[in-house]
């Protein structure tokens, strides 16, 4: 009998009723990242992350038409998402190429560990690659090793380190 974790999800795009449950994900993952630096994460508002999601407004602006936010349905609930952007560096050094930039991904706590992740991403790898990027890239805090083992099984490398110090 296959249960519940071995089901692969269903992922589709995003759509507005889908805000709530969203927005219940995000804020398990605000408060997972709270809790590994106060200093640079803390846990908005329901109504806020609900608003812009329900709203469109998860990507800048300037970038929505070539965004999207992908979520991952299992038994007819939303188990995670993901939102990815296309990306164009500007720095002159950079080779000029499109980039697939995850700027969210979040998997309720009772789901993970399930391969709900890793479908998600690579369904954003996929949507970047079908729309002309040749890489995708992300960040993670340095003290979530839980990402950080994750990403490296998702066989990403580290290609930049952001280093930051208080003013």
């Amino acid at each position: 009998m296959i249960n519940e974790a071995s089901k692969p999800a269903v992922i589709r795009q995003a759509v507005a009723e889908d805000a709530d449950a969203i927005t219940r994900t995000f804020l398990e993952s605000a408060e997972h990242h709270a809790s590994l630096d106060s200093e640079l994460y803390f846990v908005p508002e329901v109504e806020t992350i609900a608003a812009r999601y329900k709203e469109g407004r998860q990507h800048p602006a300037e970038e929505r038409a070539e965004s999207i936010t992908l979520v991952a349905e299992l038994s007819g609930e939303i188990a995670g998402f993901i939102d990815a952007r296309l990306y164009r560096p500007t720095d002159a050094m950079h080779r000029q190429m499109v980039y697939c930039l995850v700027s969210e991904i979040a998997v309720r706590r009772e789901h993970q560990n399930h391969g709900i992740g890793g479908q998600l991403l690579r369904a954003a790898e996929d949507w970047g690659r079908q729309h002309g990027a040749e890489f995708a890239a992300l960040e993670y805090h340095g003290a979530n090793t839980r990402a950080g083992a994750f990403y490296r099984q998702m066989h990403y490398r580290l290609a930049s380190i952001t280093a930051i110090r208080r003013l």
